[in-house]
Protein backbone atom coordinates (compact mmCIF):
# COMPACT_ATOMS: atom_id res chain seq x y z
CA UNK A 1 0.00 0.00 0.00
CA UNK A 2 1.51 3.55 -0.96
CA UNK A 3 1.90 5.83 1.75
CA UNK A 4 0.38 9.62 1.59
CA UNK A 5 2.02 11.30 -0.83
CA UNK A 6 2.91 8.85 -3.05
CA UNK A 7 -0.63 6.92 -3.46
CA UNK A 8 -1.02 5.70 -7.12
CA UNK A 9 -3.35 7.52 -9.15
CA UNK A 10 -5.71 5.52 -10.67
CA UNK A 11 -8.19 7.33 -12.76
CA UNK A 12 -5.69 9.55 -14.35
CA UNK A 13 -2.00 9.08 -16.04
CA UNK A 14 0.69 9.83 -13.31
CA UNK A 15 4.14 10.15 -13.62
CA UNK A 16 5.64 10.68 -17.42
CA UNK A 17 9.20 10.30 -17.36
CA UNK A 18 10.41 10.65 -21.03
CA UNK A 19 13.95 9.97 -22.15
CA UNK A 20 16.79 13.30 -23.27
CA UNK A 21 19.93 13.39 -25.08
CA UNK A 22 22.06 14.20 -22.11
CA UNK A 23 24.76 17.01 -21.65
CA UNK A 24 27.43 15.72 -20.24
CA UNK A 25 31.63 17.22 -19.58
CA UNK A 26 34.03 15.20 -21.40
CA UNK A 27 36.17 13.87 -18.73
CA UNK A 28 39.56 14.60 -21.40
CA UNK A 29 38.39 18.46 -21.45
CA UNK A 30 38.41 18.99 -17.70
CA UNK A 31 40.36 17.96 -14.87
CA UNK A 32 38.15 16.03 -12.81
CA UNK A 33 34.37 15.10 -12.93
CA UNK A 34 34.23 15.82 -8.89
CA UNK A 35 35.94 19.44 -10.34
CA UNK A 36 33.00 20.17 -12.37
CA UNK A 37 30.20 19.46 -9.93
CA UNK A 38 28.60 21.50 -7.27
CA UNK A 39 25.82 20.99 -4.91
CA UNK A 40 22.62 22.34 -5.88
CA UNK A 41 22.33 25.87 -6.53
CA UNK A 42 20.47 26.80 -3.26
CA UNK A 43 22.54 24.83 -0.81
CA UNK A 44 25.69 26.54 -2.78
CA UNK A 45 27.29 28.49 0.87
CA UNK A 46 27.91 31.98 -0.86
CA UNK A 47 30.39 33.87 -0.91
CA UNK A 48 32.96 31.21 0.33
CA UNK A 49 31.79 27.90 -0.99
CA UNK A 50 31.17 30.08 -4.38
CA UNK A 51 34.89 31.23 -4.54
CA UNK A 52 36.09 27.39 -3.60
CA UNK A 53 33.41 25.88 -6.68
CA UNK A 54 35.13 28.75 -8.71
CA UNK A 55 38.56 28.07 -8.27
CA UNK A 56 38.12 23.84 -8.17
CA UNK A 57 38.25 23.72 -11.92
CA UNK A 58 37.58 27.16 -14.67
CA UNK A 59 34.61 24.60 -15.94
CA UNK A 60 33.07 23.82 -12.82
CA UNK A 61 29.06 23.90 -12.87
CA UNK A 62 28.64 26.64 -10.61
CA UNK A 63 29.49 29.38 -13.23
CA UNK A 64 26.00 28.20 -14.54
CA UNK A 65 24.09 27.78 -11.58
CA UNK A 66 24.94 31.04 -10.66
CA UNK A 67 26.87 33.26 -12.76
CA UNK A 68 28.63 36.39 -11.23
CA UNK A 69 28.16 39.72 -12.98
CA UNK A 70 27.01 43.67 -12.20
CA UNK A 71 23.15 43.22 -12.71
CA UNK A 72 20.87 39.88 -13.16
CA UNK A 73 20.77 40.29 -17.21
CA UNK A 74 24.49 40.68 -17.25
CA UNK A 75 25.03 37.25 -14.75
CA UNK A 76 22.49 35.79 -17.29
CA UNK A 77 23.66 36.37 -20.47
CA UNK A 78 27.16 35.16 -18.98
CA UNK A 79 25.64 31.97 -17.95
CA UNK A 80 24.51 31.98 -21.33
CA UNK A 81 27.87 32.98 -23.63
CA UNK A 82 30.19 30.61 -21.03
CA UNK A 83 27.48 27.40 -22.03
CA UNK A 84 27.61 28.30 -25.60
CA UNK A 85 31.53 28.27 -25.59
CA UNK A 86 31.55 25.14 -23.95
CA UNK A 87 29.78 23.28 -26.25
CA UNK A 88 31.51 24.61 -29.08
CA UNK A 89 35.05 23.86 -27.19
CA UNK A 90 33.34 20.17 -26.71
CA UNK A 91 33.75 20.63 -22.65
CA UNK A 92 30.09 19.81 -22.73
CA UNK A 93 28.92 17.35 -25.20
CA UNK A 94 25.49 15.58 -25.72
CA UNK A 95 25.04 11.65 -25.77
CA UNK A 96 24.17 10.09 -28.93
CA UNK A 97 21.04 8.95 -28.32
CA UNK A 98 18.00 10.01 -25.71
CA UNK A 99 17.90 8.21 -22.45
CA UNK A 100 17.41 7.64 -18.90
CA UNK A 101 19.65 7.81 -16.77
CA UNK A 102 20.21 5.41 -13.71
CA UNK A 103 21.99 7.52 -10.88
CA UNK A 104 24.05 6.04 -7.57
CA UNK A 105 24.92 8.10 -4.77
CA UNK A 106 26.58 6.16 -1.87
CA UNK A 107 28.66 7.56 1.23
CA UNK A 108 30.80 5.95 3.45
CA UNK A 109 28.41 5.36 5.95
CA UNK A 110 26.39 2.69 4.50
CA UNK A 111 23.92 5.21 2.31
CA UNK A 112 22.80 3.86 -0.59
CA UNK A 113 20.39 6.27 -3.30
CA UNK A 114 19.48 5.11 -6.88
CA UNK A 115 17.06 6.99 -9.10
CA UNK A 116 16.05 7.92 -12.42
CA UNK A 117 16.81 10.78 -14.05
CA UNK A 118 14.90 12.08 -16.89
CA UNK A 119 12.77 14.90 -18.69
CA UNK A 120 9.36 14.36 -16.48
CA UNK A 121 6.08 16.15 -17.79
CA UNK A 122 4.75 19.07 -15.99
CA UNK A 123 1.49 19.11 -14.51
CA UNK A 124 -1.09 21.08 -12.96
CA UNK A 125 -1.41 21.66 -8.93
CA UNK A 126 -5.25 19.82 -9.39
CA UNK A 127 -3.80 17.10 -11.15
CA UNK A 128 -1.90 15.81 -7.93
CA UNK A 129 0.39 13.79 -10.03
CA UNK A 130 3.06 16.23 -8.64
CA UNK A 131 3.13 17.32 -5.09
CA UNK A 132 4.34 20.13 -3.03
CA UNK A 133 5.10 20.59 0.39
CA UNK A 134 6.48 24.36 0.83
CA UNK A 135 6.33 27.82 -0.19
CA UNK A 136 8.16 29.65 -3.00
CA UNK A 137 9.75 33.06 -2.67
CA UNK A 138 8.24 34.29 -6.06
CA UNK A 139 11.78 36.58 -6.77
CA UNK A 140 13.81 33.65 -6.71
CA UNK A 141 11.31 31.95 -9.46
CA UNK A 142 11.80 34.71 -10.91
CA UNK A 143 15.61 34.73 -11.33
CA UNK A 144 15.75 31.23 -11.95
CA UNK A 145 13.38 31.47 -14.49
CA UNK A 146 15.17 34.45 -16.73
CA UNK A 147 18.54 32.23 -16.18
CA UNK A 148 16.51 29.03 -17.60
CA UNK A 149 15.57 31.26 -20.39
CA UNK A 150 18.60 32.38 -21.07
CA UNK A 151 20.47 29.17 -21.21
CA UNK A 152 17.51 27.21 -22.43
CA UNK A 153 18.77 24.35 -20.66
CA UNK A 154 17.92 22.27 -17.34
CA UNK A 155 20.90 22.76 -16.01
CA UNK A 156 20.34 20.64 -12.62
CA UNK A 157 17.75 18.35 -11.53
CA UNK A 158 14.94 18.66 -8.71
CA UNK A 159 14.28 15.77 -6.59
CA UNK A 160 11.16 13.84 -6.58
CA UNK A 161 10.31 10.52 -4.67
CA UNK A 162 7.62 8.13 -4.95
CA UNK A 163 6.84 5.03 -3.36
CA UNK A 164 7.13 1.88 -5.67
CA UNK A 165 5.35 -1.79 -5.52
CA UNK A 166 9.02 -3.37 -4.33
CA UNK A 167 12.13 -4.51 -6.07
CA UNK A 168 9.32 -6.68 -8.66
CA UNK A 169 8.37 -3.18 -10.53
CA UNK A 170 9.61 -2.71 -13.63
CA UNK A 171 11.46 0.25 -13.00
CA UNK A 172 13.01 -1.57 -9.96
CA UNK A 173 14.28 -4.17 -11.79
CA UNK A 174 15.79 -2.07 -14.81
CA UNK A 175 17.52 0.20 -12.12
CA UNK A 176 19.49 -2.93 -10.14
CA UNK A 177 20.04 -4.44 -13.32
CA UNK A 178 21.32 -1.57 -15.09
CA UNK A 179 23.31 -0.83 -11.58
CA UNK A 180 25.28 -3.92 -12.55
CA UNK A 181 26.70 -2.58 -15.44
CA UNK A 182 29.64 -0.66 -16.09
CA UNK A 183 28.85 3.00 -15.78
CA UNK A 184 29.05 6.39 -18.13
CA UNK A 185 31.10 7.95 -15.58
CA UNK A 186 32.10 7.53 -12.06
CA UNK A 187 33.72 10.36 -9.81
CA UNK A 188 34.05 10.78 -5.84
CA UNK A 189 33.22 14.16 -4.37
CA UNK A 190 34.76 16.06 -1.64
CA UNK A 191 32.09 15.46 0.50
CA UNK A 192 32.76 12.00 0.57
CA UNK A 193 29.93 10.62 -2.04
CA UNK A 194 30.96 8.40 -4.47
CA UNK A 195 28.52 9.08 -7.92
CA UNK A 196 27.63 7.22 -10.86
CA UNK A 197 25.58 7.70 -13.92
CA UNK A 198 24.30 5.06 -16.60
CA UNK A 199 22.23 5.74 -19.47
CA UNK A 200 19.19 3.01 -20.25
CA UNK A 201 18.31 3.38 -23.80
CA UNK A 202 16.76 0.09 -24.78
CA UNK A 203 12.88 1.04 -26.16
CA UNK A 204 11.88 -2.80 -24.31
CA UNK A 205 13.20 -1.27 -20.90
CA UNK A 206 11.86 2.16 -21.75
CA UNK A 207 8.20 1.17 -22.29
CA UNK A 208 8.12 -0.85 -19.19
CA UNK A 209 9.72 2.17 -17.12
CA UNK A 210 6.85 4.09 -18.51
CA UNK A 211 4.03 2.32 -17.92
CA UNK A 212 5.08 1.11 -14.35
CA UNK A 213 5.27 5.04 -13.57
CA UNK A 214 2.27 5.97 -15.33
CA UNK A 215 0.24 4.50 -11.79
CA UNK A 216 2.04 6.58 -9.32
CA UNK A 217 2.48 10.33 -7.96
CA UNK A 218 5.49 12.06 -6.63
CA UNK A 219 6.19 14.15 -3.64
CA UNK A 220 8.87 17.19 -4.42
CA UNK A 221 11.61 16.35 -2.07
CA UNK A 222 13.91 19.16 -3.09
CA UNK A 223 13.38 21.74 -5.82
CA UNK A 224 10.32 23.06 -5.57
CA UNK A 225 11.36 27.08 -6.91
CA UNK A 226 12.80 24.78 -9.64
CA UNK A 227 9.45 22.93 -10.65
CA UNK A 228 7.72 26.42 -10.20
CA UNK A 229 10.12 27.80 -12.53
CA UNK A 230 9.55 24.89 -15.11
CA UNK A 231 5.53 25.56 -14.40
CA UNK A 232 6.33 29.46 -15.57
CA UNK A 233 8.37 28.75 -18.25
CA UNK A 234 5.59 26.06 -20.24
CA UNK A 235 2.91 28.72 -19.07
CA UNK A 236 5.19 30.99 -21.77
CA UNK A 237 5.29 28.83 -25.08
CA UNK A 238 2.73 27.04 -26.88
CA UNK A 239 2.46 23.35 -26.14
CA UNK A 240 3.94 20.98 -27.58
CA UNK A 241 7.38 22.21 -27.29
CA UNK A 242 10.25 20.97 -24.69
CA UNK A 243 9.04 23.15 -22.19
CA UNK A 244 6.51 20.54 -21.48
CA UNK A 245 9.35 18.96 -19.44
CA UNK A 246 11.45 19.53 -16.56
CA UNK A 247 14.36 18.02 -15.66
CA UNK A 248 13.99 15.79 -12.74
CA UNK A 249 15.46 12.62 -10.12
CA UNK A 250 12.76 10.64 -9.02
CA UNK A 251 13.63 7.78 -6.29
CA UNK A 252 11.86 5.28 -5.20
CA UNK A 253 11.69 5.87 -1.14
CA UNK A 254 10.21 2.51 -0.44
CA UNK A 255 13.58 1.19 -1.83
CA UNK A 256 15.99 4.09 -1.22
CA UNK A 257 14.33 5.78 1.80
CA UNK A 258 16.11 9.68 1.82
CA UNK A 259 17.06 11.70 4.73
CA UNK A 260 15.49 14.73 5.73
CA UNK A 261 17.49 17.52 7.40
CA UNK A 262 16.58 20.82 8.68
CA UNK A 263 17.58 24.52 6.61
CA UNK A 264 18.61 26.71 8.85
CA UNK A 265 18.41 30.54 9.17
CA UNK A 266 20.84 33.65 9.33
CA UNK A 267 19.74 37.02 9.99
CA UNK A 268 22.02 39.87 8.73
CA UNK A 269 22.51 42.65 11.00
CA UNK A 270 21.17 41.59 14.10
CA UNK A 271 23.25 40.74 16.87
CA UNK A 272 22.15 37.85 19.14
CA UNK A 273 21.89 40.00 21.92
CA UNK A 274 19.23 41.59 20.05
CA UNK A 275 17.54 39.09 19.12
CA UNK A 276 17.42 36.92 22.36
CA UNK A 277 16.06 40.81 23.94
CA UNK A 278 13.61 40.91 21.78
CA UNK A 279 11.94 37.39 23.40
CA UNK A 280 12.09 38.47 26.67
CA UNK A 281 8.13 36.94 28.64
CA UNK A 282 7.76 35.49 24.97
CA UNK A 283 10.08 32.47 25.09
CA UNK A 284 11.92 30.82 27.70
CA UNK A 285 15.65 31.04 26.98
CA UNK A 286 18.49 29.10 28.34
CA UNK A 287 21.95 29.38 27.73
CA UNK A 288 24.20 26.28 26.78
CA UNK A 289 28.29 26.65 27.07
CA UNK A 290 28.62 23.07 24.88
CA UNK A 291 29.91 22.23 21.76
CA UNK A 292 27.71 22.76 18.22
CA UNK A 293 26.89 18.60 18.84
CA UNK A 294 25.43 18.75 21.87
CA UNK A 295 23.64 21.82 21.73
CA UNK A 296 21.66 19.46 18.58
CA UNK A 297 20.83 17.05 21.31
CA UNK A 298 19.47 19.33 23.76
CA UNK A 299 17.62 21.04 20.98
CA UNK A 300 16.20 17.66 19.78
CA UNK A 301 15.15 16.71 22.83
CA UNK A 302 13.54 19.91 23.29
CA UNK A 303 12.10 19.65 20.29
CA UNK A 304 9.96 16.48 20.72
CA UNK A 305 8.15 18.28 24.11
CA UNK A 306 7.26 21.52 21.40
CA UNK A 307 8.61 24.59 19.40
CA UNK A 308 12.39 24.63 19.87
CA UNK A 309 15.10 26.74 18.01
CA UNK A 310 18.54 27.46 18.82
CA UNK A 311 20.16 30.82 18.08
CA UNK A 312 23.91 31.23 17.70
CA UNK A 313 27.01 33.70 16.89
CA UNK A 314 28.19 34.94 19.96
CA UNK A 315 29.82 31.60 20.80
CA UNK A 316 27.77 30.18 22.43
CA UNK A 317 24.25 28.51 21.93
CA UNK A 318 21.30 29.41 23.35
CA UNK A 319 17.91 27.61 23.52
CA UNK A 320 15.21 29.41 22.83
CA UNK A 321 11.37 27.04 23.92
CA UNK A 322 8.41 26.91 25.72
CA UNK A 323 6.51 29.81 23.38
CA UNK A 324 3.80 32.01 25.39
CA UNK A 325 0.42 30.60 23.87
CA UNK A 326 -0.76 34.15 23.51
CA UNK A 327 1.77 35.00 20.97
CA UNK A 328 1.21 31.68 19.42
CA UNK A 329 -2.96 32.19 19.39
CA UNK A 330 -2.41 35.80 17.71
CA UNK A 331 0.25 35.40 15.40
CA UNK A 332 -0.21 31.60 13.87
CA UNK A 333 -3.22 31.27 11.44
CA UNK A 334 -6.03 29.59 12.68
CA UNK A 335 -7.24 28.16 9.33
CA UNK A 336 -4.29 25.26 8.49
CA UNK A 337 -4.78 21.87 10.37
CA UNK A 338 -2.78 20.91 13.68
CA UNK A 339 0.31 19.77 12.33
CA UNK A 340 0.93 23.05 10.01
CA UNK A 341 0.24 24.97 13.08
CA UNK A 342 2.43 23.69 15.35
CA UNK A 343 5.67 23.06 12.85
CA UNK A 344 8.33 25.12 14.03
CA UNK A 345 9.04 26.49 10.65
CA UNK A 346 5.96 28.17 11.21
CA UNK A 347 5.95 29.47 14.73
CA UNK A 348 9.35 30.46 13.52
CA UNK A 349 7.89 32.54 10.45
CA UNK A 350 4.80 33.54 11.86
CA UNK A 351 5.85 34.55 15.28
CA UNK A 352 9.37 35.75 15.49
CA UNK A 353 10.29 36.67 11.78
CA UNK A 354 7.13 38.98 10.92
CA UNK A 355 5.69 39.57 14.56
CA UNK A 356 8.65 39.65 17.06
CA UNK A 357 11.72 40.53 15.01
CA UNK A 358 10.09 42.61 12.35
CA UNK A 359 11.90 40.32 9.25
CA UNK A 360 10.84 39.99 5.81
CA UNK A 361 10.82 36.22 5.07
CA UNK A 362 11.89 37.10 1.52
CA UNK A 363 14.52 39.68 1.43
CA UNK A 364 17.79 38.48 0.79
CA UNK A 365 19.42 41.21 2.93
CA UNK A 366 17.63 40.57 5.76
CA UNK A 367 17.94 36.35 6.07
CA UNK A 368 19.66 33.57 4.42
CA UNK A 369 18.58 29.79 4.26
CA UNK A 370 21.31 28.01 4.44
CA UNK A 371 21.53 24.45 4.33
CA UNK A 372 24.57 23.30 6.56
CA UNK A 373 24.28 23.73 10.29
CA UNK A 374 28.31 24.49 10.80
CA UNK A 375 28.65 26.82 8.33
CA UNK A 376 25.37 28.72 9.25
CA UNK A 377 27.07 28.90 12.80
CA UNK A 378 30.49 30.27 11.45
CA UNK A 379 29.00 32.67 9.68
CA UNK A 380 26.66 34.45 12.34
CA UNK A 381 29.79 34.29 14.25
CA UNK A 382 31.91 36.06 11.30
CA UNK A 383 29.26 38.53 10.26
CA UNK A 384 27.81 39.77 13.90
CA UNK A 385 24.35 38.36 12.86
CA UNK A 386 22.00 35.25 14.58
CA UNK A 387 21.90 31.66 13.45
CA UNK A 388 18.75 30.00 14.06
CA UNK A 389 19.01 26.46 14.04
CA UNK A 390 16.32 24.14 13.50
CA UNK A 391 15.65 20.88 14.41
CA UNK A 392 14.07 18.79 11.69
CA UNK A 393 10.43 17.75 10.59
CA UNK A 394 9.93 13.89 10.16
CA UNK A 395 8.98 12.94 7.01
CA UNK A 396 5.40 11.70 7.97
CA UNK A 397 4.45 14.98 8.47
CA UNK A 398 5.67 16.04 5.23
CA UNK A 399 4.12 13.33 3.48
CA UNK A 400 0.56 14.26 5.67
CA UNK A 401 0.65 17.95 5.04
CA UNK A 402 1.00 17.62 1.19
CA UNK A 403 -1.57 14.64 0.93
CA UNK A 404 -3.91 17.53 2.09
CA UNK A 405 -3.02 19.70 -0.07
CA UNK A 406 -0.94 22.24 2.76
CA UNK A 407 2.26 23.89 1.89
CA UNK A 408 4.82 24.23 4.61
CA UNK A 409 6.57 27.58 5.18
CA UNK A 410 9.63 27.99 2.74
CA UNK A 411 12.60 26.35 3.16
CA UNK A 412 11.29 23.99 6.05
CA UNK A 413 12.86 20.95 4.86
CA UNK A 414 15.65 19.76 3.58
CA UNK A 415 15.65 15.85 1.78
CA UNK A 416 18.89 14.35 0.99
CA UNK A 417 21.37 13.31 -0.77
CA UNK A 418 20.43 16.03 -3.02
CA UNK A 419 22.23 15.05 -6.68
CA UNK A 420 24.86 16.62 -8.03
CA UNK A 421 24.92 19.46 -10.27
CA UNK A 422 27.19 19.14 -13.30
CA UNK A 423 26.59 15.16 -13.79
CA UNK A 424 23.94 15.30 -16.60
CA UNK A 425 22.39 18.59 -18.02
CA UNK A 426 18.86 18.75 -20.40
CA UNK A 427 19.53 21.32 -23.21
CA UNK A 428 15.81 22.16 -24.14
CA UNK A 429 17.16 22.29 -27.99
CA UNK A 430 17.98 19.57 -28.85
Amino acid sequence: MNTAGHSPAPTRRGLELTPFRGLRYDPERVGSLAAVTSPPYDVVVRPDGLHHLQSADPHNIVRLILPQAGTPSARNEQAADTLRRWLSEGVLTADPEPGLYVYEQRDGDGMLQRGLIGALRLSDPEDGVVLPHEDVMPHVVADRAALMRATRTNLEPLLLTYRGNGSTAATAVVVERTAAQPPLLATTTEDGFRHRLWAVTDPTDLAAIGDDLAGYQALIADGHHRWATYRRLRAEHLSPSAWDYGLVLLVDTARYPLRVRAIHRLLHGVPVADALSALDGLFRVRRLEVPLTEALAVLADAACAGNAFLLAGDGAFHLVDHPDPALLARTVPSDRPAAWRTLDATVLHAALLQHVWHIPEDDPTRIAYIHDTAATVAKAERDGGTAVLLHPVREEVVRDLARQGVTMPRKSTSFGPKPASGLVLRALDL
